[in-house]
């Protein structure tokens, strides 16, 4: 039997070696992993074609109730529509303005004697807050004082002189002449008169200007002044600033598109109310009424400006104060109600689902209104009594079938004061207990 002989190899040349791992083994080690990935990729592809009407396809999807798991009913909370009245309420961002903001000046000039308010301090219309030296105007009232007693004195005297002038005219004992100055004489003086009293009542305002009181009811703010200084009419800083702050506005926009439902009101003479919050938007500040609406709306913005007054004699509004303004435009009385989150948003627009009487739900589409206390009023495509999901609906589409808690649906009656957000979280404990409650009740597959 004839034996190969292997030619000899060069010294440098290495033995190959075989593999570990031949090509069969790497195949039958890939493919299970290849099969894998192409049954995920068609599961994908399944899920995300077209479905017909009534064929269970993704949830959300038109036509496919409870998607790829239709068979399962999903746990969702109800409510149920109910009618009340629902406040119509435009929100806005204001400033709060004083209605008199006066710089107090001194009329007159002069040192300035004593101050007489305490910074802060809340003071009313006519009260003294400052005192200026008087002394040289008391002079001067007595110098002009002293000029009108001399001025009446000639006066009285030109007037006897035409007198006599008058008499002895009617026998042609004087001149025309004569007569004529004597009543220029005494015109003059009258006048010279009239200007000596207009000093002298002069001299008496500047005395009274010595006393520098408050114009207004308000709160007068630090003192610009000390005592000893020497103000003028001129100074521009005045002695202080005295801001009245009861009443108090509060001035804010709207914008132009809620202007025509704004007039009406207004034109039907409805006093509306406006409420102040303060920035955070949680804390009522004040209660007062709108009072004027600017006469010319804003390019610039779109906006028109509002003031609205409030009695403050707490000071809870203070001026130049950031505010959260809710004016109360109307009241819609009577109408369908529904918990806020019933109400749904996507494609096919505003919607709901309501509960059919065989566990299912149909995607209602709805009008909604204005928003108050956790409630909306539907102006249509919803009926008093109607049955709503108002928990869980993210998972629905039409036609799902769904399951109630076991104490059933959530009765909501015609008092939309409850607290909608505690009511949500209840119901979202108790569908989750029962979704906990079914799971252990199921078989394990």
């Amino acid at each position: 039997m004839d034996k190969r002989v292997e030619p000899p190899r060069a010294p440098d040349e290495t033995p190959v070696r075989e593999p570990h791992e031949t090509r069969s083994q790497r195949r039958r080690r890939v493919w299970p992993w290849a099969l894998l990935l192409l049954g995920v990729a068609a599961g994908a592809l399944f899920a995300l074609r077209p479905h017909a009407p009534g064929a269970g396809g993704p949830p959300g999807l038109p036509g496919a109730p409870g998607g790829p798991m239709s068979g399962m009913a999903q746990s969702v909370g109800v409510a149920t529509a109910a009618t009340g009245d629902v406040p119509v309420r435009l929100s806005s961002l204001g400033t709060v303005t004083s209605l008199a903001t006066v710089t107090v000046k001194s009329q007159i000039s002069g040192y300035l004697q004593s101050i007489d308010f305490r910074e802060g301090q809340h003071v009313k219309k006519g009260d003294v807050l400052a005192q200026v030296d008087p002394r040289q105007y008391e002079v001067l009232l007595k110098q002009y004082q002293g000029q009108v007693v001399k001025d009446k004195a000639l006066l009285d005297n030109a007037r006897l002189d035409l007198a006599r002038y008058q008499r002895l005219a009617k026998t042609d004992s004087v001149s025309q002449q004569t007569l004529d100055t004597a009543e220029a004489t005494v015109r003059e003086y009258e006048g010279t008169v009239l200007t000596d009293q207009a000093q002298v009542d002069a001299e008496k305002l500047n005395l009274t200007y010595c006393r520098i009181v408050s114009p207004v009811d308000g709160r007068v703010g630090l003192r610009q002044v000390d005592v000893g200084n020497y103000v003028t009419a001129s100074d521009t800083d005045g002695v202080v600033v005295v801001t009245e702050t009861d009443p108090i506005s509060v001035v804010f926009t709207l914008p132009e598109d809620d202007l025509g439902r704004l007039n009406k009101r207004l034109a039907s003479g409805a006093r509306l109310q406006v409420t102040a919050y303060d920035r955070s938007g949680e804390e009522k500040l004040a209660d007062g009424v709108l009072d004027t609406v600017d006469n010319q709306i804003d390019t610039t913005t779109g906006t028109v400006k509002l003031r609205a007054l409030f009695k403050n004699a707490d000071g809870a509004l203070f001026p130049n104060q950031f505010v959260n303004i809710s004016l109360l435009l109307d009241t819609l009385h009577g109408a369908v109600t529904i918990p806020s989150e019933a109400v749904q948003t996507g494609t096919p627009g505003t919607f709901v689902y309501r509960v059919n009487d065989n566990q299912t739900v149909s995607l209602r589409k709805v009008r909604v209104g204005a928003s108050a206390n956790g409630r909306t009023a539907v102006l249509a495509g919803l009926a008093a009594g109607d049955r709503l999901v108002v928990d869980g609906a993210d998972h629905l589409s039409d036609g799902a079938k769904i399951r109630e808690p076991k104490q059933g649906a959530r009765n909501v009656t015609k008092d939309a004061g409850n607290d909608a957000g505690k009511s949500a979280g209840n119901d979202a404990g108790n569908n989750a207990g029962n979704d906990s409650a079914g799971a252990k009740a199921r078989p394990q597959s």
